[in-house]
């Protein structure tokens, strides 16, 4: 794992977190506890810091970034961010799953108990209502309900299980 300081800032992991052997944590990143940061996943903290909440799980290949004096990526409790996802620059609630190769852009806001589908593109400044949302552009297809949070929070009570298998 690469785990590098940058300008005095030292990347740092809550407890119970799990970083694979080649993911990058680099400059200002900050986890919660029982996060997961899988192989290839990189949290470039150089021009805005990365903040988790905890039992986030950050997957394979994923990217975490932001805009110099723009944007700052901030994450809630209990989400996942899937496989080869960009979260650049957005606010991330609780109980969100962010699909396989979406990309959520600076200073977006996806609320708690919302799913962002496989593929979708959330536009910059875009503030979301909660529920499903997919496309190129990103647009609501389903409203907000229980079993879409629980079906988030779910996702990344999973990830809990895998990283220890891992640790």
């Amino acid at each position: 794992m690469i785990i590098k300081e940058l300008n005095g800032k030292v990347p740092s992991t809550g407890e119970g977190t799990f970083v694979a052997e080649n993911a990058s944590l680099i400059g200002d990143v900050q986890t919660g506890r029982n996060c997961s940061i899988w192989y290839g996943a990189v949290l470039r903290g150089d021009v805005g810091p990365i903040r988790l909440g905890d039992n986030v799980n950050i997957q394979d290949c994923a990217v975490l970034h932001a805009t110099t004096d723009v944007s700052e990526v901030i994450i809630g409790n209990n989400v996942s961010v899937g496989h080869n996802a960009i979260v650049h620059g957005a606010r991330i609630g609780n109980d969100v799953l962010i699909g396989m190769g979406a990309i959520v852009m600076d200073n977006a806001v996806i609320p708690d108990g919302t799913v962002i589908a496989a593929g979708a593109v959330v536009l910059e400044n875009k503030v979301l209502e909660p529920g499903i949302w997919a496309g190129v552009p990103a647009k609501k297809v389903k409203d907000a309900s229980d079993r879409i949070t629980s079906m988030a929070h779910d996702n990344a009570m999973h990830y809990i299980e895998y990283k220890e298998w891992y640790r």
